[in-house]
């Protein structure tokens, strides 16, 4: 490859990029290193995008969440820490469901075309561009990814939230887009306050059972 699907971004559309690769995906059988291994290491921001797509349609495919929340994680790691991304080989050899993973991903780009037509390059790039936002964005980026393999999967938008962020701060950063990083704080915060709502409701329900169940 002898230019990077980031490079490559800035002179094409994300969403053309992306449904180029969702194309040329093999039918049958897929693992995660081989994603890998399309995109590089200096086309990672461009493959969380399309790792995080999946979670933005109302489709459930088992195991991914952790796979792919995982494999973010990792990312957001070698990002803040400047070194090659690395993979444990259990999750490099993982097998993906591809033939469940295309329709998904194709459903999904119609998110990543919207937020295109409205980014910017270099919008609020001080939001994006420096020392302290760059870790800042990189420890949210670890947070989004974080509460994306949160044990929430069966409740609706436990998913779809996180990964909305993370596909906020995937264009943000390779647009240099502060408006889109912004969004992506947002909505980690709406994250944050829905699985505190959630986890708060839970606690009162078992609170509640059991006092029937005692009498009380």
């Amino acid at each position: 490859m002898t230019q990077s699907h980031e490079t490559a971004a800035r002179n094409a559309a994300l969403g053309e990029q992306l449904a180029s690769i969702i194309e040329q995906l093999p039918e049958d059988s897929l693992t995660l290193g081989e994603l890998l291994d399309v995109f590089g290491d200096e086309g990672l921001l461009l493959l969380t995008i399309l790792l995080t797509i999946v979670f933005l349609i109302p489709v459930s495919i088992p195991g991914v969440s952790t796979v792919f929340g995982g494999a973010i994680l990792l990312i957001g790691v070698s990002r803040l820490v400047g070194r090659p991304l690395w993979l444990p080989r259990k999750l490099r050899e993982k097998a993906l469901p591809a033939a469940k993973l295309r329709p998904a991903l194709t459903g999904g780009m119609s998110w990543v075309r919207r937020l295109e037509r409205i980014s910017r390059p270099h919008r609020l790039a001080g939001l994006v561009d420096g020392r302290v936002a760059n870790l800042f964005n990189n420890l949210a980026f670890i947070l989004a990814a974080l509460l994306l393999m949160a044990p929430f999967g069966f409740v609706p938008f436990s998913n779809t939230l996180p990964g909305v962020a993370l596909l906020f701060y995937g264009i943000g950063l390779i647009q240099r887009d502060g408006v889109a990083i912004v969004l992506g704080h947002a909505a980690n915060i709406l994250t944050i306050i829905y699985f505190g709502i959630l986890i708060g409701g839970g606690g009162l329900a078992v609170r509640e059972v059991l006092q029937r169940l005692t009498g009380g």
